[in-house]
Formats: C-alpha cells, sequence, structure tokens
C-alpha cells in the first residue's frame, strides 16, 4: 500500500506558551506565506512547492532570509535525493529519522518518517523500523553493515567530541568504501543542522503535507516537492 501523501495535517509539534501569545502559527518567528512573498522570494518558493503552492515549514522558516533557504535547499537535495549517491535512499531517510529521534525533532520525525514510508512501500517493515528507531532496537531491522552506520550517526550527534579515525576504521570494516562513509557523514550533519533549525526556532508541522520531497534524482536543480 503506497503512502497517502495529500494528508494535510494540523498539530501543535514544538509549540511553547510563547506562540500564544502573537500571531506565528508554525514557529516562533514571523514568516512569509507564497501569497504575500516578494516576487524574489516567490521565484525561489516556486522551485520548492508541493500542491497548491503548499511550501513545507522547515522551507518556510528562512522566508526573512532566503539566502540561507538556498542554502538549505542545496544540501538537502544533494545529501539525500541525489542519483550520484550510492547508498539505498531508505537508507539514508531511515539514518535521518534516527538522527531526528535522538535529537527529539518530532517535525523531521513525522515528515521523514513518511519519506520512508512511502520507499519502502511495504507498510510491515515500515511499522517494524519506525518502533525499532523509537526503542533504539535498531538491531531487530538492519544487519550489522547498515547498523555500524547507525552507530556513527549515533555517536556524530550526542557525543561528536568523542569520534576518532577508529570510527572511519570501523565503517571500513564492515565495508563501506571512502564515498559511503562521506555520504553517511554529510546525511548525519545535515540532519543534525535542521534538527536544530527546526528546535531552535520552534516550527510545526501545521499545514505540511507529510511525505513530499524533491524526488527528481538526476536533476540536482529540481527542488520541486511531490
Amino acid at each position: 500500500m503506497k503512502l497517502q501523501s495529500g494528508r494535510v495535517i494540523k498539530s501543535h509539534i514544538c509549540q511553547s506558551k510563547s506562540v500564544a501569545k502573537n500571531t506565528y502559527n508554525m514557529s516562533w518567528i514571523k514568516t512569509i506565506d507564497f501569497a504575500e512573498a516578494s516576487d524574489a522570494l516567490k521565484k525561489i518558493y516556486k522551485r520548492v512547492t508541493g500542491p497548491n503552492n503548499n511550501v513545507d515549514n522547515v522551507l518556510k522558516i528562512h522566508s526573512l532570509r532566503p539566502h540561507t533557504l538556498v542554502g538549505h535547499m542545496a544540501l538537502y537535495k544533494n545529501v539525500l535525493h541525489n542519483s550520484n549517491n550510492t547508498l539505498p535512499k531508505w537508507y539514508l531517510e531511515s539514518l535521518g529519522t534516527y538522527v531526528s529521534h535522538l535529537n527529539q525533532c518530532n517535525y523531521c520525525v513525522e515528515h521523514h518518517a513518511e519519506g520512508l514510508k512511502r520507499l519502502l512501500d511495504n507498510d510491515e517493515k515500515y511499522s517494524e523500523i519506525r518502533a525499532n528507531i523509537k526503542s533504539d532496537q535498531l538491531e531487530k531491522s538492519f544487519d550489522e553493515k547498515m547498523l555500524e552506520g547507525f552507530r556513527y550517526a549515533k555517536k556524530l550527534t550526542l557525543a561528536h567530541h568523542t569520534i576518532s579515525q577508529k570510527d572511519i576504521e570501523a565503517l571500513r570494516s564492515v565495508g563501506y568504501d571512502d564515498g559511503e562513509v562521506l555520504e553517511i557523514n554529510q546525511l548525519v550533519s545535515y540532519f543534525n543542522y535542521v534538527n536544530r533549525t527546526v528546535v531552535g526556532l520552534g516550527v510545526n508541522t501545521d499545514g505540511d503535507i507529510l511525505g513530499l520531497s524533491p524526488n527528481e534524482s538526476d536533476d540536482p536543480n529540481n527542488w520541486s516537492h511531490n
């Protein structure tokens, strides 16, 4: 059964009492909707819109400094949605969901878990992986090679100051080449960046369509979400 990605959801993830005191419904700072965007901002928005000109809140949070949205999307598209990556995209999505779980970023967990569900196209496997990420029992869903990637991700996320060359050697020992090590490093580093953007600015999922992503992997300049 494939993901029903047209579901618009309402939630209050990452909100606090301070939100109720102002008019900012999707974050703790002002954002600009598509309809009110300047021509320059709208030009960027048009590159990332989903159905009905929907812009994910994680991207809309950049609207006061659109140049940072450009940088964010270039990084995101290339670490997760580029055909030159050799690791399976569903594994990269699993790593991203796990890092977001470790960082207690519910927004990114919800979005990327839905992306994972769509990629797997297997509800039973998805539910198993989702549960084992939540319980941190990844050995129930992944082989030893993939588990080593998760170990590196956890260490880089929660104890980055303890990383040493031995951690890279451990990745090589289970079969990753250096290009794949770089893929994992960049994926984990990106999710730590976006998790802190979301949590640090109180971004929630109000009005978002979960599971959309820029899936034209052969074109790094195509950022449209579907």
